[in-house]
């Protein structure tokens, strides 16, 4: 019997008729060996131009020295352009100047980031295209962020959010059933758990889904 779900372990969930993998869309998991960025199981990333490097695709001011984290949840969607600005992109800002005067004159110790907020993204979130998301932003499980939104600060679980700067639009389910859909964690089940539940995963019926829980 096939599985339901991509091997958690393989770069690349799809493939042409003939076989050949599409690289443009990816699990992240098994391409991140940033030490700064950490991703959970069956969560992707399309691109229209795939980069050999995901992690400086996604986070370009991440780097190995930063003091920040990017943390990404599991059965995340993201979307082509979607960009993570973390927290060594930012500069000082109590100065009359912002320049990095210390990057430059080579002043600056190994303890200097004026910004270290980790950057967090919930489990099952769907990040739309072009989407950009600022340092120390924090978006709660199953929230929809749409193409182009710039986001920052806090995302409520479930919300969907858009422009700039994001807001709210709407929650997905109403208050009650979102408190039911966290402690379900369905992000968390076993795979076969998962596979069983589809389709009341693809469906709005919480009850349904309760009666797949381990």
């Amino acid at each position: 019997m096939p599985h339901a779900l991509p091997a958690p372990d393989g770069a690349f969930p799809l493939s042409m008729p003939d076989g050949t993998p599409i690289t443009g869309t990816v699990l992240l998991k098994p391409l991140i060996a940033h030490p700064n960025f950490e991703v959970g199981d069956y969560t992707y990333a399309s691109d229209f131009d795939p980069p050999e490097d995901w992690a400086s695709r996604l986070a370009p001011y991440l780097f190995p020295f930063s003091k920040e984290h990017l943390r990404i949840g599991r059965f995340c969607q993201i979307a082509h352009g979607v960009h993570f600005i973390t927290s060594s992109a930012n500069h000082l800002m109590a100065g009359v100047s912002t320049y990095p005067f210390p990057v430059f004159d080579g002043t600056a110790s190994e303890e200097y980031q004026p910004d270290r907020r980790d950057t967090v993204v919930g489990h099952d979130v769907w990040l739309g295209h072009g989407a950009m998301v600022l340092p120390g932003a924090r978006i709660g499980h199953g929230a929809i962020i749409g193409a182009g939104a710039v986001v920052r600060g806090e995302v409520p679980d479930y919300a969907v959010v858009a422009g700039n700067p994001a807001r709210v639009v709407r929650l997905r389910f109403a208050p009650e059933a979102i408190a039911r859909l966290l402690t379900l964690a369905w992000w968390h089940w076993p795979e076969d758990r998962i596979v069983a539940a589809r389709a009341a995963l693809e469906h709005g019926d919480v009850t349904a889904l309760e009666a797949f829980a381990p």
